[in-house]
């Protein structure tokens, strides 16, 4: 969710972006160079032409940002992205993933990345697929949104599209004190997504992902319960050396000037992020905790 800009600020930000462009892509090259490019995961919510809201972008503005991430990034899965954090990154890449679970989303956004073989996650909310009732953000918001069939995740699947975990009912885990709580959201939506589909669920993101609404304590139960990575939300960048299992991501904005600025490496953005801190687990000591 993110808010619109004014005018007069969209022209500020386009200044700011393109009088910084000729230094970014200096400081891009050199990082190239070293191994060091940035690995960006993104996420958009829903797609579409009607009903818009703060979580919605129309298809013809989905597919000008794709352009444009074909045209300047490697588009990589989020195993992809992790290796590249663990082992070295040559080129900027870029992750493309998808929140709750809209049905919109099949009708143009997805079939699009699948014509041309673009990697992308779709976290799911398995609650509302499962009954069909709409997202209590929509209910509040006034918009009762259909959420993604069951049959409609089965066909991403078979698409090549990886469905990945959002929790059981969209709960802010950083207000869940009870590990049993924790666990029932984190592991058993993903229970309820592979019983269903009949499909491994590897990767899991933090419903509203901000710093207030992640936890260590859900780090760590997603670690042993054997998820490959998390995602957040609150922006940020994801360099080698970094943690590979706590992937950051950056909001797909409707406004392709802030998508771009964060993009192409906004050096303010890089000094004012703060990553989430939690006791990090070895590469070793996930391995084990996976183990069957």
């Amino acid at each position: 969710m993110t808010t619109v800009l004014s005018p007069w600020k969209s022209s500020l930000l386009g200044a700011y972006y393109y009088a910084t462009l000729p230094g970014r892509l200096w400081s891009n090259e050199q990082a190239a160079r070293a191994g060091s490019a940035p690995v960006m995961v993104i996420y958009y919510h829903r797609v579409a032409d009607h009903t818009p809201n703060a979580w919605t972008i129309s298809n013809a503005q989905f597919r000008r940002e794709i352009n444009w991430l074909q045209a300047n990034f490697d588009m990589v899965s989020l195993d992809e992205a992790q290796r590249r954090v663990r082992e070295g990154n040559d080129k900027a890449a870029v992750s493309i993933t998808f929140d709750d679970g809209y049905a919109e989303n099949c009708e143009w956004a997805l079939p699009l990345l699948v014509s041309r073989r673009i990697p992308c996650t779709y976290f799911v909310t398995s609650h509302y697929v499962l009954t069909g009732q709409s997202f209590p953000h929509d209910a509040a918001d006034g918009t009762p949104l259909a959420p993604n069939t069951i049959e409609q995740l089965a066909s991403l699947a078979a698409a090549g599209i990886e469905i990945g975990g959002h929790t059981r009912t969209h709960a802010d885990l950083g207000k869940l004190t009870s590990d049993s709580q924790l666990r029932d959201e984190i592991v058993g939506g993903r229970e309820d997504l592979e019983q269903t589909l009949g499909i491994a669920i590897r990767h899991f993101a933090f419903p509203y992902g901000l710093h207030d609404n992640l936890s260590a304590a859900a780090f760590h139960i997603a670690a042993d319960a054997g998820f490959t990575g998390v995602c957040s939300a609150y922006g940020g960048y994801n360099l080698p050396g970094d943690d590979p299992f706590h992937l950051q991501r950056i909001h797909a904005d409707p406004e392709i000037v802030r998508l771009k600025n964060w993009l192409t490496v906004d050096p303010r953005k890089v000094r004012r992020t703060e990553r989430f801190q939690y006791q990090r687990r070895s590469d070793h000591t996930l391995r084990e905790d996976m183990a069957p």
